[in-house]
C-alpha cells in the first residue's frame, strides 16, 4: 500500500535509484503522469472514426448509410412479423414477410421469388430512389443558388418610374428615407438603392424608413456603381431619377466621376433621366458636370454646407426652418403650372391660393424669381412656386378678396453690421468666412476652441473638426462645453451656430436656448432628394442659400401687425407682400419648431417674440 501511494503521489524530492533498471511498466489505471497527454476516451474514438470515414468519400457513406438501415430496420421487421397473429406460421413465410416489410420501407419494392426477380425489383428500386435523389438534389441546389443570388442582390430589378441611388454614404438613409416619404405622396413607386456593400445590412438601415400602407417598395442591390454590368441590373434607363452619392472613403469624389461616367455608358448620351450627384471637394466639381452630361444636376457639398452655416449665422433659429423646409413632412416647394395660368399678375395668383403660400415665378427657362412685385406677368411655360403639403395645391380662377389691413404698418429695422467669432477649423472655414464678409459681418478667427470672452460678440459660430478626423464632431462638442460653461459664469448666452456632421451626434450636442445645431449632411441630403424629384427646384435652392438677394428670413411679427392684434395669417400674408416679401409661416413665442404654410383663416393674437418666416431681401 506505501508503495502504490508513493506512485501515485509525486514527490516533492527526485526519488534516489540505487542502479539502472528496466523502463517502469505502463500503468493500467490512475491519472496520466505529469507531462504526459491522457489517452483518448470513446467519444473521441467514435469523432476519429467518423471522420475517417467521410473523408473516403461518397460510396463508403452510401455503403454506411445503408448498413445503419438495415441494421434499424431489418430487426424491427422481424420482431413485428413475429409479434403479428396473422403472420405466416412457417419460418420460411416469416422471412418472407420480414423481406416485404424491410423492401417496403426501404423503398425496395419487397418482391419475392426467385433470386433473379429479387435482384430485378431490388435494381428497379434502387434506380427509381437514384432518380428521385437526383431530381431533389438538383431542385434544391437551384433553390439554394437562386436565394444565395437574392440574399447577395445580384438579381435583375424590373421597375420604371423608380429613383435610383448608386453609392452609400452617412447621408444615404436620410436620402432614401426623403425618397421614400416622396414616393408615399404620390402613393406608388419604388426606391432602388445599388451600393458596394451587404444587401442585408443594407435593408436593415433602410427598413425603418419605409412607410406602411402603401404601395412603395424598397429594393436594394449589391454592386459597384462604377460597374456598366452592375447599373444594367437596376434599370437605369426606366428611372424616374437616379441619385449618385459620393462615399465617406477618401477618393469619393473621383468614385462618383466613374460612376457617372458608367450611367452615361448604360444609358446612352441622350439620357432623359435626372440625375443629381455630389461632391465633397469643389475641385472635382467641373469634371463631375462634364461627366454627368447636360442636364444633369452636380452640387458641391462643402459649399452647400458653407451656405447653410453662413445662413444660420445670419439669421439665428433659421436651422429648424431649413430642416422643415427641405424634408418631405409637411409642406414642401412644388412648382405649379395649372391652365390659364399664363396672362395672370402674381399678386392674384398670390391670393388665389388658398392652401399654399405663393414664393414666386419659375420662368420657362427655369429662372427663379423670389417674391416678385405684384404686377409681375406670367409668361407661357411660366411657374408658379408655391409652399404647400403636395404638387395638388389649388389655384383658384379669380382671386379671393382678401380684406385690407387697417392698422400701420412699420418698415423692417435695417441690419447693423455684426461681429461673429468663428471657432474651429476645416477646409469649409474659407468659405464660411467669405459668405459671413459677402452678408456685412466681420468674422474674427479663432481656432484655440476654448473661447476668453465670447460674450463680447454678437454671434458664435462652431466649425467642426478636419474632415480627416474619424470624429470630426467632437471639436465641437468639447468647444459647446466650453461655451454653456463661459454663460453660467457671465450670465450672457450667445447666439451660437454649431456644424455637426453626424445626426446622431445630435443628441450629444451640450446645446443652450439659444444654439442652432446645423447638420450639414443631413440638410445637404434633403436638398439631393428635393431636386431629385423636381429638378427645376436647383436654381431655387441656390437663390435660398445666397448670402445676399433673397433669402428665407425671421422677421419680428410686430413689424407687420400692432403688437396684441387679433388677425389671419393672410392678412400678414398681404402686409408681408407690400414689403416685397412672401410669407411662410410663423413660429410662436417660446416655440422651437416652425409652423409653415398654416392655414389661410387661422386667426391667433400676434404678440412680442412671434417670428413670421418669409422669403425676402435681407
Amino acid at each position: 500500500m506505501r508503495k502504490e501511494r508513493e506512485s501515485t503521489v509525486p514527490s516533492q524530492r527526485a526519488p534516489r535509484r540505487t542502479r539502472p533498471g528496466p523502463a517502469p511498466a505502463v500503468r493500467a489505471a490512475g491519472p496520466p503522469a505529469p507531462g504526459q497527454a491522457a489517452p483518448p476516451g470513446t467519444r473521441a474514438r467514435a469523432r476519429y472514426w467518423v471522420d475517417r470515414t467521410v473523408v473516403r468519400g461518397v460510396t463508403a457513406l452510401v455503403a454506411w448509410l445503408a448498413l445503419a438501415s438495415l441494421v434499424l430496420v431489418a430487426p424491427a421487421s422481424a420482431l413485428l412479423v413475429w409479434t403479428d397473429n396473422k403472420a405466416p406460421d412457417t419460418l420460411q413465410g416469416k422471412a418472407a414477410t420480414v423481406w416485404r416489410t424491410v423492401g417496403q420501407t426501404l423503398r425496395l419494392g419487397g418482391e419475392v421469388g426467385p433470386p433473379l426477380r429479387i435482384a430485378l425489383t431490388v435494381f428497379l428500386a434502387l434506380v427509381s430512389l437514384l432518380y428521385v435523389s437526383f431530381l431533389v438534389g438538383i431542385v434544391t441546389t437551384a433553390l439554394t443558388d437562386r436565394l444565395a443570388e437574392l440574399e447577395r442582390g445580384q438579381t435583375t430589378v424590373v421597375e420604371r418610374g423608380h429613383t435610383l441611388v448608386l453609392g452609400w454614404s452617412e447621408q444615404a438613409p436620410t436620402v432614401v428615407a426623403e425618397l421614400l416619404a416622396a414616393h408615399a405622396q404620390r402613393g406608388r413607386g419604388a426606391v432602388v438603392v445599388l451600393a458596394d456593400r451587404d444587401k442585408a445590412e443594407t435593408e436593415r438601415e433602410s427598413r425603418d424608413a419605409l412607410p406602411s400602407r402603401t404601395r412603395v417598395r424598397l429594393v436594394c442591390r449589391r454592386g459597384r456603381p462604377a460597374d456598366p454590368a452592375a447599373l444594367a441590373r437596376v434599370t437605369p434607363a426606366a428611372a424616374g431619377a437616379v441619385v449618385v452619392l459620393p462615399s465617406d472613403a477618401p477618393g469619393a469624389d473621383a468614385h462618383v466621376v466613374r460612376t457617372l461616367l458608367a450611367l452615361r455608358a448604360t444609358v446612352g448620351e441622350g439620357c432623359p433621366v435626372p440625375v443629381v450627384a455630389a461632391v465633397r471637394d469643389g475641385a472635382h466639381l467641373a469634371a463631375a458636370r462634364l461627366a454627368a452630361g447636360p442636364g444633369a444636376t452636380v452640387l458641391d457639398v462643402d459649399d452647400l454646407a458653407a451656405r447653410l452655416l453662413v445662413q444660420c449665422a445670419l439669421e439665428p433659429g433659421l436651422a429648424l426652418v431649413l430642416e422643415d423646409l427641405l424634408d418631405f413632412a409637411g409642406a414642401e416647394l412644388h412648382v405649379l403650372r395649372p391652365p390659364g395660368l399664363p396672362g395672370r399678375r402674381y399678386g392674384e395668383l398670390a391670393a388665389a391660393c388658398p392652401d399654399a403660400c405663393a414664393v414666386g415665378i419659375v420662368r420657362a427657362d427655369g429662372t427663379p424669381h423670389l417674391a416678385p412685385a405684384p404686377r409681375t406677368v406670367l409668361a407661357p411655360g411660366d411657374g408658379l412656386l408655391v409652399l404647400a403639403e403636395d404638387h395638388r395645391a389649388t389655384v383658384l380662377p379669380a382671386a379671393p378678396a382678401v380684406p385690407a389691413a387697417a392698422w400701420p404698418v412699420r418698415s423692417p429695422a435695417p441690419a447693423a453690421v455684426r461681429r461673429i467669432l468663428l471657432l474651429g477649423w476645416n477646409r469649409r472655414g474659407e468659405r464660411v468666412t467669405e459668405g459671413l464678409a459677402a452678408g456685412g459681418a466681420a468674422a474674427v478667427r479663432d481656432d484655440e476652441g476654448r473661447p476668453t470672452a465670447p460674450e463680447t460678440y454678437d454671434r458664435v459660430v462652431v466649425l467642426a473638426g478636419p474632415d480627416d478626423d474619424g470624429h470630426p464632431d467632437t471639436p465641437t462638442l468639447v468647444t459647446l462645453l466650453h461655451l454653456r460653461a463661459r454663460e453660467r459664469e457671465t450670465g450672457r448666452a450667445v447666439p451660437t451656430v454649431a456644424e455637426l456632421t453626424d445626426a446622431r451626434n445630435r443628441p450629444l450636442a451640450p446645446a443652450g436656448p439659444r444654439t442652432d445645431l446645423v447638420v450639414t449632411g443631413r440638410l445637404a441630403a434633403l436638398l439631393m432628394a428635393q431636386v431629385s424629384q423636381n429638378p427645376h427646384l436647383a436654381a431655387v435652392f441656390d437663390t435660398l442659400l445666397a448670402p445676399t438677394g433673397h433669402g428665407v428670413r425671421l422677421r419680428p411679427a410686430t413689424d407687420f401687425v400692432p403688437p396684441g392684434t387679433e388677425a389671419p395669417f393672410a392678412a400678414l400674408v398681404t402686409a408681408a407682400a407690400r414689403h416685397g416679401a412672401a410669407a411662410l409661416g410663423y413660429r410662436p413665442r417660446a416655440a422651437r419648431r416652425p409652423r409653415l404654410n398654416p392655414p389661410k383663416a387661422e386667426t391667433r393674437r400676434w404678440s412680442e417674440g412671434d417670428v413670421l418666416i418669409v422669403v425676402g431681401p435681407a
